[in-house]
């Protein structure tokens, strides 16, 4: 049968050249395209209808030279294959089958027969282990598993569930390989993850199957620094690690030493530098004035640029203020492109740390006061009505002449000047204190002074405390069966995951003490979810419809009673841990009473509905009998690079667009929203034409009067989803978490007086944390491949305001300038 890519594009006509081909072993011979057809043959099987060999095989012998290693030619067609992606998805797996077949060669050598691939795929993983072991990168403790019961349980079928992107990206960063040469295949990979997670178990090969299964079918995947190094003989397990700097010489020395350990071993960090006193407070040991915080933070941005797992990791920082800092302004100012370089810190994330009280002070049109740490030294460790009765007293104190370094300001004004830097720079990120820590399940052990790298982490820090993310995320999209969560298997999953999240804990290498302190006595978990977005199209919801809110309030509750639930039933196996008594879990206090609570503190309504599904005080009565194995339980994280492994899209995000360009080290490709594409292919609308107007209008499918108004709600993208909506659906969402979520802002057009709603927004519904906000340009890219004359040289188009597209704005416009008209 004539495949559908030849109806679209029509036959291509190829010559038959002849070229000389350089074999590894030094020897050449004739370019055999009889050779090349049956392999793309094979390849292509179960694809026929979706895809055209013929244009593969031109694109290849397009790209090929007189004296072509074989090597470069099987580069070639796996980069043939990636060329028309865009045509279909199919193009990805064909491309994934290629570079498999390729790895494949490499570990196991030339394959005679497909017959005889699984046999010697499994004796490679039995091998690669025992080299790993006398290579001193795996623990001698694999060899006590049962090898070659675990090697008959591989599924090399699996590999086929991997698109070219997730297959490459774990062949260039996360296999094993001696002096460049890889001697790890995908599953191999899946069950050396395993086993490093299993090896403290009673039962560690069962458990090593029981894991295997979960991420070889990618319904749950750990944190990358999991994947990196479970198994090895130093296994730094963990994701982040969050800690305090004390206003002391030798302890931020210490701490900028902690930050270099911690970076080396692919850990990002969320440090907060609130302590440190104000520039121009005085520093009585040297009789001398203090610079202030700004000097250190040009320090840790500089480890952080110094020490990075090229290649691997590049290592990552963010630093924390809390808002009433003397050097706020200061801090404000890190990351513009503009002033003194000394005092700019552009490989380095910022965050403030927001109380309620300013939040307040916003609405009342009332100023806040600046002060020095030294001089309320008390404020950082305050939160809620508490936070507000000292802050007011130490106001009033100033104002009496009875402070030395403070300064008031609009508070109006200063948030102004935080959502400017923000959009200029993309920082800093709004977090909020209050919320934080009321919400928090540890309240009685301690104060959170920050969150992490990527703002879903809050847990408490102090002196002898660095908090620890052990991260992993479940892959929603692979819960969906006929429409619907399929919750036997989401149960399943969410066990397996939390056992494997809590082993971290004990297996882990911990490059500091106060690390290890601080996570063997409270033993924190963050299980995360992915694939929201895969998961809404599946059961055919709009992202900006009532029903995504009420998936994502259903879903997450599921989540977090089953995740709780298998946290209770490892208490009741292997102990509570040490700081439960008297916790928030202790108290009968869960995260959903936790919303009544920050409600009350605060003295005004936080907007989320307290409606629930599940029997709660069921649960209740089981934490009560058995204590609770882990202090935090839960966090959405980016998945930036885990969601690309397999396939999905990231973490709680909306599709960013349904047409883009993904680069990677192989070069640049089109990607189109394979769930578009089937839909589209369903009413017979996917064709060329069909892809060319994609490209012209950039994905926005309410340009192509052909796409039914339905598949236009379905395929909202990010920026065509109102950004206070989304706030709504992670608030609904966020009533069920015990951390915190990294929940990133889009928002089309460059309205102040909106962007100050949308963060606004965020406080009233009591979201703790916010990440990046991302904004969407007015101009274009060129679409070089769309025909000129039908088309146009540039592709500008104009679209009526109605659209709510964004406007261009002046250079200069910024929130701080309310007068400037495209501001209002």
């Amino acid at each position: 049968m004539e495949s559908q890519n030849h109806l679209l594009y029509g036959p291509q006509a190829v010559a038959n050249p002849v070229w000389i081909v350089a074999k590894r072993g030094g020897a050449s011979e004739l370019f055999d395209r009889t050779k090349l057809e049956r392999t793309l043959e094979r390849v292509c099987r179960g694809y026929e209808q979706d895809v055209d060999c013929a244009l593969i095989i031109a694109e290849i012998e397009r790209n090929l030279f007189e004296g072509v290693a074989s090597v470069d030619l099987e580069k070639a067609a796996i980069l043939a294959a990636c060329t028309f992606i865009e045509r279909d998805p199919a193009y990805g797996f064909v491309a994934a089958r290629l570079l498999r077949e390729r790895q494949v060669r490499e570990v196991i050598g030339k394959i005679s027969s497909t017959t005889d691939v699984g046999s010697r795929y499994r004796a490679a993983f039995v091998a690669g282990i025992k080299q790993g072991v006398e290579r001193e990168f795996l623990t001698p403790a694999l060899l006590d598993f049962d090898i070659e019961r675990l090697a008959a349980v591989l599924k090399p079928e699996r590999d086929e569930l991997f698109t070219y992107t997730g297959l490459h990206t774990l062949y260039e960063r996360y296999f094993l390989k001696h002096q460049g040469v890889r001697y790890e295949l995908p599953q191999s990979f899946w069950m050396r993850v395993a086993m490093g997670l299993a090896q403290g178990e009673e039962h560690k090969n069962e458990r090593a199957i029981e894991f295997y299964e979960i991420m070889s079918t990618f319904s749950y995947t750990p944190s990358t620094p999991t994947l990196f190094h479970s198994g090895f003989v130093r296994a730094q397990l963990s994701s982040c690690y969050l800690n305090t700097v004390h206003d002391d010489l030798q302890h931020i020395f210490k701490a900028l030493g902690d930050n270099a350990q911690l970076a080396k071993w692919a850990g990002g960090i969320g440090t907060d530098w609130t302590n440190i006193r104000a520039t121009g407070s005085y520093i009585k040991s040297i009789k001398a004035t203090s610079q202030g915080a700004v000097p250190y933070l040009k320090i840790a941005n500089d480890i952080v640029v110094a020490i990075t797992r090229s290649g691997i990791r590049r290592g990552g920082k963010c630093a924390y203020l809390e808002l009433w800092h003397f050097d706020i302004d200061d801090f404000l100012d890190l990351r513009r492109n503009t002033g003194d370089e000394r005092r700019r810190t552009h490989d380095m994330n910022t965050a403030v740390w927001v109380p309620d009280l300013f939040m307040k002070r916003i609405a009342a049109d009332q100023g806040w006061m600046l002060f020095s740490p030294d001089e309320v030294p008390d404020l950082h460790d305050l939160y809620g009505s508490a936070f507000e009765r000292r802050y007011e007293e130490y106001e009033a104190r100033a104002r009496a002449g009875q402070m030395t370094i403070f300064r008031e300001v609009p508070a109006r004004q200063l948030w102004r000047k935080m959502l400017t830097r923000l959009f200029e720079t993309g920082h800093p990120w709004i977090t909020f204190k209050d919320a934080c820590n009321i919400r928090s399940p540890q309240d009685h052990a301690g104060v959170i002074h920050s969150s992490n790298l990527c703002t879903e982490i809050t847990l408490n820090t102090s002196a002898d405390e660095t908090a620890v993310c052990n991260l992993g995320s479940i892959n929603l999209g692979a819960h969906i069966k006929n429409g619907a969560i399929d919750q036997q298997k989401l149960r399943s999953t969410i066990r397996s995951a939390v056992r494997m999240l809590d082993n971290v804990i004990d297996l882990n290498f911990y490059p500091i003490a106060e690390a290890e302190n601080s996570n063997l006595r409270h033993r924190p978990i963050g299980l995360g979810l992915m694939g929201f977005q895969d998961a809404l199209y599946q059961c055919n919801i709009s992202f900006a419809s009532e029903a995504a809110r009420e998936f994502a309030d259903e879903s997450m509750e599921f989540i977090s009673y089953e995740a709780i639930s298998a946290s209770v039933d490892l208490a009741a196996e292997r102990g509570a841990y040490q700081s439960f008594k008297g916790s928030k879990w202790d108290r009968g206090i869960l995260p959903l009473d936790t919303i009544n609570l920050l409600e009350q503190e605060r003295g005004m309504p936080v907007t989320v509905s307290r409606s629930s599904r599940l029997n709660w005080n069921a649960l209740r009565e089981r934490i009560k009998t058995h204590g609770m194995r882990n202090s935090n339980v839960m966090a959405v994280a980016p998945t930036a690079t885990i969601s690309t492994i397999v396939g999905c899209y990231p973490c709680i995000e909306p599709i960013f667009k349904n047409i883009y360009v993904k680069s990677n080290v192989s070069g640049e490709f089109t990607i189109v929203n394979r769930y578009l594409i089937e839909d589209l292919k369903k009413l017979n609308l996917w064709n060329a034409a069909m892809l060319n107007e994609l490209k012209f209008y950039d994905g926005d499918l309410h340009q192509i009067a052909s796409i039914p108004w339905d598949l236009k709600q379905k395929y909202l993208t990010a920026f065509d989803i109102d950004p206070e909506w989304a706030i709504e659906i992670t608030a609904a969402r966020g009533k069920w978490i015990d951390q915190s979520q990294s929940h990133n802002v889009f928002m089309k057009g460059v309205s102040g007086k909106r962007l100050e709603r949308v963060y606004e927004k965020a406080f009233a519904c009591g979201l703790k944390t916010t990440y990046y906000l991302r904004t969407l340009g007015a101009s274009q890219i060129e679409k070089s491949t769309l025909d000129a004359s039908q088309y146009g040289f540039t592709q500008k188009r104009v679209i009526d305001d109605s659209t709510s597209a964004p406007k261009a704005a002046p250079a200069s416009c910024s929130i701080e300038n309310q007068d400037c008209e495209s501001c209002q």
